[in-house]
């Protein structure tokens, strides 16, 4: 059967969806990681709590979502250096050869993912990729209302469609993390 792409609804793999490409070579993007370190060789961690898309190695095309990360993961933990990890990838090949889920926007299908992982509940098929909005603090206060039954799903969608949601690439396997290469690291200044 080959591997698979999976869309929450038809999307374009570039245009519109936060992917970019680099220069002169198509395929390629640039992806951003913020942490209190330096990662040149990315790893798949069991988190210390629930997150969007579950385990695995987040990344975002978005420089200023992972320089907040940086930051606020280095004040959290109180040690390190406000660090962005920057990587590239070739996005036609590690999406051809992975098996890959893509959520093009706040949907149902991205709701009941998100929901799934964060209550820990999910048991669904395993994916070696997951690009999608991220549930960001702006969010999560919905998110967690709808979650305990306090809202709504539409209501819930309606007010996430509002936000300006970033989005993040979660490396989810050895075989994803195979296609991503490290650029270098750029340490961020820790007050914004």
């Amino acid at each position: 059967w080959g591997n698979r792409v999976y869309y929450s609804h038809p999307v374009s793999l570039r245009r519109d969806d936060g992917l970019h490409a680099l220069g002169g070579c198509e395929n390629m993007i640039t992806l951003y990681h913020g942490s209190n370190v330096e990662v040149r060789k990315p790893q798949i961690l069991m988190p210390n709590r629930t997150l969007d898309f579950g385990s695995g190695f987040y990344t975002t095309t978005n420089l200023v979502q992972a320089t907040d990360f940086a930051r606020r993961v280095t004040s959290n933990r109180g040690s390190g250096t406000a660090t962005v990890s920057v990587f590239e990838i070739d996005e036609d090949l590690a999406f051809d050869l992975c098996d890959t889920l893509r959520f093009s926007g706040v949907d149902d299908a991205w709701l009941d993912f998100v929901a799934d992982h964060r209550m820990g509940l999910y048991c669904g098929p395993k994916y070696d990729l997951v690009f999608g909005p991220v549930a960001n603090d702006d969010v999560y206060e919905t998110l967690q209302l709808f979650v305990n039954g306090a809202i709504s799903r539409e209501y819930t969608i309606e007010r996430l469609k509002v936000k300006e949601l970033f989005n993040q690439l979660v490396f989810k396997t050895e075989k994803a993390l195979a296609f991503i290469r490290f650029v270098r690291a750029e340490v961020v200044d820790a007050r914004g």
